[in-house]
């Protein structure tokens, strides 16, 4: 199985040299603008500030790296003067973005690479490309996926990673494949999010299973949503995610995940079941929270004739709103921190929602029938009253499962957290 197209360009292989390119501006300025949103904003070191332009036969990549995370986006432009060169890559963008003549030339003049039109001429410094690290090719191709499934799935799972460098295994996440399905878990401690979607492996001996920094992966699902395929590479190392001309990888993080003590959350004994609009819920969820003070938190009361959104706090006041809903099973009462409940909520907008209770500190689920072109996508939430300590995943044989929730997609999944 050989190597996908991509760019690889090395410090040793590209030394300085000419480029002469035209190409729509509108194309190579939307292309500037996506290699920096898909690289973090902040970058200490000027020369990773740099854009690597190269021009060759087949158009035109700009590609740009932190050390950790490397990106490349390709567009069309007609070459004149194949080469590379290496220019600050926020001035790149906003210059491009900035015009309004169809068309564009970049052509390299001395120590310059000159940006031109017709009536104007703008000049960017070269930077030194023989200490630029370069940009690897992408890993070994594993298999592709439906584009806007896999980033709706990436952009709930990945909400649920932590933000705390402290416990980096817990910023990560764990995709990984499992026959026609390739699986995203992540958690935060707190709360547990799990999903899949289908997949086509590249070879029948294709797999992949990788802990990757949640990140990447939440800028990648932004620009996934409106993508029909894409195709996921990785190797012991890296993984990429490659759509339409732009590539996007990341370092892998390393650590072994809990997986055995994260498989008990997923165990539920319903006791009761509310079946809702979720807009009717979500909204309720929202006017609750304004009612919720410090804490933070809401609760879910099942009654036969629905269930009651509260709110309460002695500064804030107090809330009280019923929605209609089947509710069938034992009536419940139950807590949430009102934040995760509404992103949980978000991910069934516009269809109906199950949410499916147990007593104590057993989990919660959250779900919603797919539509038959849609992965399936469930959420479990959880609760423990208030507690405000993390479930201990790194020191525990087993955990425990604590009611409340987090999830954004539509897919099968699960999600834990720790409510107040």
């Amino acid at each position: 199985m050989g190597q996908p197209a991509g760019m690889s360009v090395g410090t040793a292989s590209v030394p300085r040299m000419g480029l002469d390119l035209t190409a729509p501006t509108s194309s190579l300025a939307a292309a500037a603008v996506e290699l920096t949103r898909l690289l973090p904003g902040r970058i200490t070191e000027p020369v990773l500030a740099g854009v690597l332009v190269r021009a060759d036969r087949s158009g035109v990549r700009l590609a740009g790296t932190d050390r950790e995370r490397f990106a490349d986006v390709s567009t069309g432009a007609t070459t004149h003067t194949e080469g590379t060169v290496l220019v600050p890559a926020r001035p790149l963008a906003d210059t491009l973005r900035a015009l309004q003549d169809p068309e564009v030339r970049l052509v390299t003049e001395g120590s310059r690479l000159a940006i031109r039109t017709p009536s104007a001429r703008f000049a960017l410094p070269l930077l030194e490309i023989a200490i630029h690290p370069g940009i690897p090719a992408a890993p070994r191709l594993q298999g592709t996926v439906r584009g806007d499934a896999f980033g709706a799935l990436l952009a709930a799972v990945a909400g649920a990673a932590s933000t705390e460098d402290a416990l980096p295994i817990f910023t990560g996440v764990r995709i990984h494949s499992d026959g026609d399905r390739l699986r995203v878990l992540a958690t935060d401690r707190y709360r547990l999010s799990v999903g899949h979607v289908p997949w086509e492996p590249a070879t029948p001996e294709a797999s992949i299973d990788v802990l990757a920094p949640a990140g990447m992966l939440v800028d990648a699902a932004r620009r996934l949503a409106s993508t029909d395929e894409a195709s996921v590479h990785a190797d012991g190392d890296r993984i990429a995610l490659r759509w339409g001309g732009t590539s996007v990888s990341t370092v892998l993080l390393a650590g072994q995940y809990p997986d055995q003590q994260l498989a008990k959350l997923l165990d539920t004994k319903v006791e009761c079941t509310i079946q809702a609009e979720t807009d009717e819920l979500a909204a309720a969820v929202r006017r609750a929270t304004l009612y919720s003070g410090a804490s933070g938190s809401v609760t879910l009361t099942t009654r036969d004739s629905g269930v009651t959104v509260t709110g309460h706090d002695p500064l804030a006041g107090e809330s009280e709103e019923t929605i209609k809903a089947e509710v069938t099973g034992n009536h419940l009462t139950t807590s949430f921190r009102a934040r995760y409940l509404t992103d949980a909520l978000r991910a069934f907008t516009g269809a109906p929602v199950l949410v499916r209770l147990q007593s104590g500190m057993a989990a919660t689920a959250i779900t919603a029938p797919p539509p038959p072109t849609t992965p399936a996508w469930s959420s479990s939430t959880s609760s423990n009253r208030c507690s405000r300590r993390p479930t201990d995943l790194h020191d525990r044989a087993e955990i425990s499962t604590r009611r409340g929730g987090r999830s954004r997609a539509r897919g099968r999944g699960v999600a834990h957290y720790r409510p107040c």
